[in-house]
């Protein structure tokens, strides 16, 4: 399955008094990590929302192995462990600079949705691009 890495300065507004990450922060980096992956597959969220769709978040774990602090540059490893019917659930690794400490180890589901918030199937021009250019098989 293919990965996605970003890389990300930690700023300060992303850190508590002693300049530790504040914990909600990685999870803005799972969504930085998907958003990314999605991306690169040839998914653009702006659009697949333009068509009437969502993908809300159902589910989220966050394991906080290690501190990240200050100025640290930390990177984002995400992947798509599966799709179904009508949700998808990515993993993240997220490590310091050099990927040989794993600090925070995590995932996501979420379910598709319409415009009016009813589940339902991921659409075609996803599933497509996901098995083209994610090269998962669903």
């Amino acid at each position: 399955m293919k990965r996605t890495h970003v890389n990300i300065r930690v700023i300060y507004a992303d850190t508590d008094a002693m300049g530790i990450v504040y914990h909600t922060n990685y999870i803005k980096w799972f969504e930085i990590g998907r958003t990314e992956l999605l991306r690169n597959g040839g998914i653009v969220y702006a659009e697949m929302e333009a068509q009437g769709y969502n993908l809300p978040l159902t589910e989220v774990y966050c394991n906080y192995l290690f501190l990240a602090r200050y100025d640290q540059v930390i990177v984002v490893e995400t992947e798509l462990e599966y799709i179904r019917r009508a949700s998808m659930k990515f993993v993240y690794t997220i490590w310091d600079e050099d990927r040989e400490k794993g600090l925070v180890e995590g995932y996501t589901v979420h379910a598709c949705t319409n415009r009016l918030g009813k589940i339902v199937r991921i659409p075609a021009f996803i599933l497509e691009k996901v098995n083209e250019q994610l090269q998962i098989k669903f």
